[in-house]
């Protein structure tokens, strides 16, 4: 009995020895593979009774085999690769622009201190303080701040230097440190405070010689803070209990396991009230004015730039290219302002290692390790490298 439904046997044109197989008489190779492929998968899902009965006579055809496996998934080596090299191309493009601004810096701004810098005559040296004053090698610490200055005081050119400070404060001693290199600095410096020059980055510009302020810039907050926190109560909640083994009876009151005791609590605001002492001191001998003068504006909290003007934190309502007029003229720059061009040129002070710093620490983080790591494990999967 012949079966119907059964499909016709392909014919299969004779081929010599060696020579590449070639598709069935009437049918193109495009044909074939449907024939192949895709009739058999729509009749796996709806005639399982003709897969059964099919399944070895197109196994047994000679073009079976090379036409099934036409679908085979494509192997996403080329598209890695590709990728790969778009990764190199860009890392090499960034490191090549990071070098070039580099090199743009070292000639218009001072350079590193053992560098010999390049200037045009009389200048005015900026330094940007940004952030939070703390210890990270940046020009907003000690550090940093003092690498900076140390390129205006070896460079003759440099006669005065700015210092745009936009920061809320920081770390106490940071700042403490900061405003003795400022003080200590041989030549004139005019602070143009940005929108806020608080706490310890106040402290720091109340050293230069004249500041400047936007009519809208926060300024002041002068003021110590320390904080303690109590988990003790959400720990017994949670059901968490914490022994502490110390060496003294205080020496865990700042790790939020209990709550102070009165005696703890004395002392530490008395250590802050220590701390905050040399904080007005340190703005009344900037500013020429009396520590009751400044005690009575520390309550920490923060005036408006017009405001400051008024009660001596600062000098002058002015904005950054008024600071840099100011600085050229304390450091004896010959030139007419009213003119229009004043005849100094402006250095932007940065480390020299800043940039190709940032950028070697952003690919040596933890994430970026991984991701190099992963990108390697899959290229060997596909057999891109051994």
């Amino acid at each position: 009995m012949t079966d119907q439904n059964k499909a016709p046997d392909a014919v299969v044109p004779p081929q010599a020895p060696g020579a590449a197989p070639q598709p069935p008489y009437g049918q193109s190779a495009q044909s074939q593979q449907q024939s192949y492929v895709q009739q058999p998968q729509q009749q796996a899902y709806s005639q399982p009774y003709a897969q059964q009965q099919y399944a070895p006579q197109y196994a047994s055809q000679p073009y079976a085999t090379p036409y099934a496996a036409a679908p085979a998934k494509k192997s996403k080596a080329p598209w890695i690769v590709g990728g790969v090299f778009l990764f190199v191309i860009v890392f090499m493009f960034t490191i090549g622009a990071l070098s070039c601004s580099h090199v743009y810096s070292n000639v218009m701004s001072a350079g590193q201190a053992d560098t010999a810098a390049v200037t045009m005559g009389d200048s005015v040296g900026v330094i940007d303080i940004a952030g939070t004053i703390q210890y990270d090698g940046t020009a907003s610490s000690p550090e940093g701040l003092r690498e900076l200055l140390q390129q205006a005081e070896d460079n003759p050119d440099i006669k005065a230097v700015v210092l745009r400070v936009d920061s809320g404060g920081g770390v106490a001693t940071a700042g403490e440190e900061m405003a003795a290199y400022v003080r200590d600095f041989s030549k004139p410096v005019v602070v143009s405070s940005a929108s806020i020059n608080c706490s310890a980055a106040y402290e720091i510009s109340s050293q230069a010689d004249y500041i400047f302020v936007n009519e809208t810039t926060a300024i002041g907050a002068i003021g110590t803070i320390m904080q303690v926190s109590d988990l003790s109560g959400l720990m017994d909640m949670l059901g968490i209990s914490v022994d502490n083994i110390a060496s003294a009876q205080s020496k865990d009151s700042s790790y939020g396991t209990r709550p102070l005791t009165d005696e703890e609590r004395a002392y530490y605001q008395e250590l802050v009230d220590t701390i905050n002492a040399t904080f007005v001191r340190n703005v009344a001998d900037g500013r020429g004015m009396t520590v009751e003068d400044v005690s009575a504006l520390a309550t920490g909290m923060q005036f408006a730039g017009t405001t400051a003007v008024e009660n001596g934190l600062a000098d002058e309502v002015g904005i950054y290219d008024d600071a840099l007029d100011k600085a050229a003229e304390l450091g004896d720059i010959d030139y007419d302002a009213y003119e229009g061009a004043p005849s100094y040129d402006v250095v932007r002070l940065t480390s020299s290692s800043a940039d190709l710093g940032a950028l070697m620490d952003l690919f040596g983080s933890s994430e970026s390790s991984q991701a190099v790591e992963e990108l390697l494990s899959l290229l060997k999967q596909e057999g891109v490298l051994s």
